[in-house]
């Protein structure tokens, strides 16, 4: 760590990952963390996206900083939305602006990201996993994944709805009775459950689906329908995420699905697994089986999609079905979502900062232990070492 002082330099970059519009840290948060004695700097423009000017923070007492190279520099904690990212616009990239010793806070997928977290250990980078956060109850407020996937599923079901050749409510009119649109969820995670009460709210007829027979309450109570799948032991994991049940019970589950997937005027589908890429399931042969006019959101992309179809960021028509596949739907929201965000950092960043304000990686925190990724020049999170020694 650099030196340790009194008060931590905390610095928020502006985000330069593709079609990005969060920001780490929000001036509201900001001020709590000048409060705290702590030295809050914030790339020029970093909040623009979000509709947070560099004035805002400035007024509660962060300082701009224009030079990227600059703001890394002199910094204790680098905190960020994305990983570690080449700047088009530079070509530099943000890993080589990260001195020895200093703490990067972000969402780093560290499986999917292997020789980034190898540069980040061979630069004597401490660096956390804020995806990693475990699921307990006390660290709920740091839990990114939830909050995030939160703002997803709600942009998902507007997005379906804005491009759905019909409307969603039931509307009695002096022209005739519109029926309202038949909806179905795949997956009720967090991001599957928001899209079931936006669905709700915009009066459309719901159905879900999930793996796990624990979730048929939550469905119900939001005023959808449970679709029964195969039962199967194994389909909820330690941690009351999805498990991964294998490809022949995926196709047990496509044959449940069919029926439904018939009937639907829009598919949200938010089925994943863990450090697994998302189960295929909705095939080719589904979608030439849905209606006319039918469209698809694929929530799972960024772990390969559910749908066979889906094309990441692409507006996929395939036997006049819309199959649309956005990679960062928070992305679309990015004052609640940064907002959201921003909250969930500062309350990890808590964790690691003592009473004093001092810097303190207690490894006998669950927190801190599991989302820790690189330290002292080595790899340390667990589910990667598995994997790399599994590779070898």
């Amino acid at each position: 760590m650099k030196g340790v002082p009194d008060a931590m330099k905390i610095a928020i970059p502006r985000e330069v990952f593709a079609g990005e519009t969060r920001v780490a840290c929000v001036p509201q948060t900001a001020a709590r963390m000048v409060r705290a004695k702590h030295e809050v700097m914030v790339e020029a423009g970093a909040g623009q996206g979000a509709y947070f000017s560099d004035a805002q923070y400035q007024a509660v007492g962060a300082r701009i900083v224009a030079d990227p190279a600059e703001l890394f520099g002199q910094a204790d904690i680098v905190l960020k939305v994305n990983r570690p990212t080449a700047d088009a616009a530079s070509g530099r990239c943000e890993i080589d602006l990260l001195p020895k010793g200093t703490v990067l806070v972000a969402v780093l997928a560290p499986p999917a990201n292997v020789e980034m977290v190898q540069k980040l250990a061979e630069g004597g980078v401490s660096s956390f996993a804020l995806d990693a956060v475990p699921r307990i109850t006390r660290a709920q407020a740091m839990d990114v994944l939830s909050s995030q996937a939160t703002v997803a599923g709600y942009r998902s079901v507007l997005l379906a709805v804005a491009e759905l050749p019909r409307l969603a409510p039931l509307l009695m009119t002096a022209a005739g009775t519109v029926k309202p649109a038949n909806v179905l969820i795949i997956g009720a995670g967090v991001a599957g459950l928001q899209a079931i009460a936006t669905a709700r709210r915009l009066g459309a007829v719901v159905k879900a689906v999930d793996t796990r027979p624990a979730v048929k309450e939550q469905i119900e109570s939001l005023g959808a329908r449970f679709v029964h799948l195969p039962a199967h032991e194994g389909a909820e994991s330690a941690g009351g995420y999805a498990a991964d049940l294998g490809e022949a019970y995926y196709r047990q589950e496509q044959q449940t699905l069919a029926p439904h997937v018939r009937e639907a005027d829009v598919i949200i589908t938010t089925a994943l697994i863990p450090g697994r890429p998302a189960p295929i399931l909705i095939t080719r042969e589904m979608v030439e089986s849905m209606r006319p006019g039918a469209v698809i959101v694929d929530v799972s992309i960024p772990m390969g999609g559910n749908c066979t179809l889906s094309r990441p960021d692409e507006r996929v028509r395939h036997a006049q079905v819309s199959i649309l596949a956005p990679t960062n739907l928070p992305a679309q929201a990015p004052v609640s979502a940064s907002e959201m965000f921003s909250h969930n950092a500062h309350e990890f960043l808590k964790e690691m900062l003592t009473k004093e304000g001092r810097l303190q990686i207690n490894l006998d925190n669950e927190v801190l232990r599991k989302t820790l990724v690189t330290h002292e020049g080595q790899i340390v999170y667990e589910p990667l070492l598995k994997t790399m020694a599994n590779v070898r």
